[in-house]
């Protein structure tokens, strides 16, 4: 079928950032780079399609991503606009959908789907959630032109989970420059009462997968421990509802802002993840481009896209947790390794070389539609 323009599924413009709408927002930016080249390929200039409920200021200090132009059209909401009115205000065009959900309507679709994790672990989502992912991804896959995804595991276990088949599966690495440079807000660190490599950084997350509970019972009764920060949304009533005790050397930080999180990392002793599995694993790799140190589980994701850049500890043994953070704690040279395997390591993950590689996709999906 010959297109008659390219369409970008804006529904992340009206969300609460997110990893995967972060994603969404980065390579949405990098096809600002080739509009004039997307415009010659799929016969019209790209666009963004969003609900109306994206609002004015929320893109009236930056712009949309790559500065493409946007258009607001919805008489729905939520998973109703996204499934039931996009593909009709998509239609003729090829539609790429970045956050893992994509409309099952629409007949020239590539959505990206960052996991499989709605198969591989249930019990960390809820059972209407996983329900309608379980539904509705393999459809996606099944009636899409390709299926993105964000490392080579993600895309094995799209397949294992009969997602989408291996070999109509593309991998785009995410990028991490983002968090090069970024401004920082110290002001954190005195209102959370921190000190430089005093604390250990991680998520507040009760999902199973994040495997949080292996680092509170790591830091339940350790003398002359450093503190555990956990930042995210949730707090103590989930942590109690999920039967998880915080610690007395646990500070849950709350939500905060990209520019707390970067000063966040850059004095932390090291940043922490113990999941079970990961599509990707953005956290990380954000932390050593803000010269951090990162401790991570040997799992999903997390060594093929971390490499021999951070220190590797077993997931449900957290005895080696609290081993490895005071190694980190005592040992100025294998910190000095790590700070400089993660300079190096988080150089080779752009989101140039990502918007490269979609790309080098679309052109050939374009040629394919003749």
């Amino acid at each position: 079928m010959r297109f008659k323009g390219l369409s970008i599924n804006g529904r992340f413009l009206s969300a609460r950032p997110s990893g995967v709408h972060r994603v969404a927002r980065a390579l949405t930016g990098q096809l600002g780079r080739h509009r004039e080249e997307l415009s010659a390929l799929f016969g019209a200039a790209p666009t963004i399609i969003a609900p109306r409920s994206v609002a004015t200021d929320a893109i009236a200090a930056d712009g949309t991503p790559g500065g493409l132009p946007l258009r607001r059209a919805s008489l729905l909401t939520g998973q109703a606009w996204e499934q039931l009115e996009l593909p009709l205000r998509a239609r003729g065009t090829l539609l790429l959908s970045f956050c893992n959900l994509a409309p099952l309507l629409h007949p020239a679709s590539v959505p990206m789907i960052h996991d499989a994790q709605a198969f591989s672990t249930p019990r960390s989502y809820s059972l209407a959630f996983r329900s309608f992912y379980r539904l509705a991804q393999p459809a996606m896959g099944a009636r899409a032109l390709r299926v993105l995804t964000v490392s080579e595991y993600s895309r094995g276990e799209l397949a294992r989970y009969g997602v989408a088949r291996a070999e109509k599966v593309r991998v785009i690495h995410n990028g991490v420059d983002h968090a090069r440079g970024q401004t920082v807000d110290e002001a954190i660190l005195a209102r959370l009462g921190l000190r430089a490599h005093g604390y250990v950084l991680a998520l507040a997350s009760t999902q199973a997968h994040k495997n949080i509970g292996v680092l509170l019972k790591a830091f339940a009764d350790w003398e002359n421990s450093p503190q555990l920060v956990l930042f995210g949304a949730e707090g103590p009533r989930e942590f109690a509802q999920a039967g998880m005790a915080l610690p007395g050397n646990v500070l849950l930080a709350g939500r905060v802002s990209d520019a707390e999180l970067a000063a966040l990392m850059a004095s932390a002793l090291c940043f922490a993840m113990p999941s079970t599995t990961e599509g990707f694993g953005l956290p990380p790799l954000e932390a050593m481009a803000r010269g951090c140190p990162s401790v991570v589980a040997p799992c999903g994701a997390l060594p093929e896209i971390c490499g021999a850049s951070v220190l590797y500890t077993p997931p449900g043994q957290p005895e080696a947790w609290r081993a490895a953070i005071t190694r980190l704690a005592t040992d100025a040279s294998l910190r000095a390794q790590l700070l400089a395997a993660g300079g190096e390591h988080v150089q080779t993950l752009s989101w140039e070389r990502a918007g490269d590689a979609l790309m080098a996709l679309l052109r050939e999906i374009a040629a394919e539609a003749g």
